[in-house]
């Protein structure tokens, strides 16, 4: 058989597979589908946090995670005031033509203004703290020591905030105990986890800009397919030194309570933030931004309609579903895992949406389905990829980078974990997620060490792939609803039911399932690539 012979052969093959794949996932959803909506409809008596729905009356509406809950609550106003901050900045902006220094000023009288509302006298504490933080970081920016004592500074008070709860003013003395009346409507030391992100950022930007860029800007011109096009991409903002006279006291406090990502990011540098402030984005056109919102809305009906009639999270947070099958549990867990990433997803483009109007492009968290990340390395890369090019940046790289990736890893997730708040859970799904981490990453490493040879040697390294795919993603369900549903303690119940005789069958069915999902995912791979 000739080679072309062979390629068309192994083209007919992958069709027939894709067809084969595709019809295997129609039915697993559908039947999911089903199943979920006969579980909702018996056990919704038997839920906590269900409301009456405007979907479908009288259906309830599963308003059980508070996250969720507070946001939707909250859209309205949230929508009225960035509507009139953005509006106001972009006119002041063209009618003034302020740049850095003008729109710093400006975005930190709004900023100031909202952060009033939101935390009251409270407001007294982040000033107090980043001042601090800034007369630190241009005192010390030359010492040899200074990011361990960045580090230092910032993760005493990211421990003393939770521990001390915000510090009430009645512990002051009683002088200052009515002020306590006046916290606001949001508890800043939540909040204050990201700005923790942002002094850190500042600090190490500043620390840097006083130093040689070891970043090839021509040299990334030339691979990114954005800047070729005339526009500029955030990295290039990103690691871009900023000018020493823009790191100002004014710039720094604007950065650090920028409204449009102040509550929830996406994660911001502080090169890329004043750059912007200096000369808005250019990547988003008008009507790319457009685009944006319209899909942001469609992405709003879809988590009401799953809401409306899938109660997944209701089921998690009432431990109604300790008492169901083990197949049940799968299609639970699995709901809330996707109802999470869909939740996440909609927060966090919500407020990029408003800062994009406002002309700073920030980092796209979750550029990728949940359903669509078939390795640990890819599934973070893609969950939180703010976090991730910030993880990165100030961290990985300054602890060595892939020399000392496999200890990094164990530093790295324990910080995550505690900077999410400080709960054994978090640690748990942090140590879960890195002991599945170490066995990937060796596997990975003697994947790329193999070649394989000819066309059987290609097929078994994709089907072993696809095996390695499925125990991932099934890892990763384990360790993300212990670190965010059931806990360490449910740690021996999640193994009991699923290794009884009963639960080895569905684990059995969840393995193909997922594996059929991975090489679903290597097609749309291949998609891509071709396109391209």
């Amino acid at each position: 058989m000739n080679t072309k012979s062979k390629s068309r052969l192994m083209e007919k093959q992958r069709k027939v597979e894709l067809l084969l794949l595709i019809l295997y996932a129609t039915g697993f959803y559908t039947f999911c589908f089903r199943r979920s909506l006969h579980l909702s409809r018996d056990h919704f008596s038997k839920l906590h946090g269900l409301r009456r729905g405007w979907l479908f009356p009288p259906r309830l509406n599963d308003v059980s995670d508070a996250q969720w809950r507070n946001f939707r609550a909250n859209l309205p106003i949230l929508t009225l005031v960035f509507a009139l901050f953005t509006m106001l900045a972009n006119i002041c902006r063209k009618s003034f033509r302020f740049r850095a220094r003008g729109m710093s000023i400006l975005w930190l009288f709004l900023s100031l203004i909202y952060l009033s509302y939101l935390h009251g006298a409270c407001i007294i504490f982040i000033l107090l703290i980043t001042s601090v933080n800034f007369l630190l970081v241009k005192i010390f920016a030359h010492a040899k020591y200074f990011a361990l004592l960045l580090w230092i500074f910032n993760l005493v008070f990211l421990f003393c905030n939770r521990v001390y709860e915000g510090y009430p003013f009645s512990k002051f003395g009683q002088r200052w105990a009515y002020l306590d009346n006046h916290r606001g409507t949001f508890r800043w030391h939540i909040c204050f986890n990201f700005v923790v992100l942002r002094m850190i950022s500042f600090g190490y930007d500043y620390h840097w800009a006083h130093q040689d860029s070891c970043f090839d800007q021509e040299k990334h011109i030339q691979r990114c397919h954005v800047c070729k096009s005339g526009k500029t991409c955030y990295q290039i903002l990103q690691e871009r030194n900023a000018r020493i006279n823009d790191f100002t006291f004014t710039a720094y406090l604007s950065y650090l309570v920028y409204a449009p990502l102040y509550i929830a990011g996406p994660i911001i540098s502080f090169n890329a933030f004043i750059s912007q402030l200096d000369v808005p984005q250019n990547h988003y056109s008008i009507i790319e931004v457009t685009w944006y919102g319209l899909r942001w809305l469609f992405g709003l009906s879809v988590i009401e309609l799953m809401t409306h009639l899938f109660y997944f999270n209701a089921f998690a947070a009432s431990d109604s579903w300790k008492t169901l099958s083990p197949m049940d549990i799968f299609i639970i867990g699995y709901g809330v895992v996707n109802f999470m990433w869909l939740k996440f997803f909609l927060i966090w483009r919500y407020f990029r949406f408003w800062s994009l109007i406002a002309g700073i492009e920030a980092p796209e968290n979750m550029p990728k389905c949940v359903n669509n990340c078939h390795n640990l390395e890819s599934f973070w890369k893609s969950w939180h990829a703010s976090f991730n090019k910030w993880i990165v940046r100030y961290m990985y790289i300054p602890l060595g980078g892939s020399h000392r990736k496999l200890l990094n890893i164990w530093v790295i997730f324990t910080f995550v974990a505690v900077w999410h708040d400080l709960e054994w859970k978090l640690l748990s799904w942090a140590w879960l997620t890195c002991l599945f981490f170490v066995p990937e990453m060796l596997v990975k490493s003697a994947a790329n060490a193999f070649q394989a040879e000819g066309a059987l040697g290609g097929f078994i390294f994709r089907e072993l792939s696809a095996a390695a795919g499925a125990i991932t993603i099934t890892c990763l369900m384990v360790a993300n609803l212990v670190g965010y549903v059931i806990g360490p303690s449910g740690i021996n119940w999640l193994i009991s039911r699923f290794l009884g005789k009963e639960g080895l069958s569905v684990l059995g069915f969840m393995l193909v399932t997922f594996y059929v999902g991975t090489k679903l995912m290597f097609h749309i791979s291949d998609a891509k690539q071709r396109m391209q």
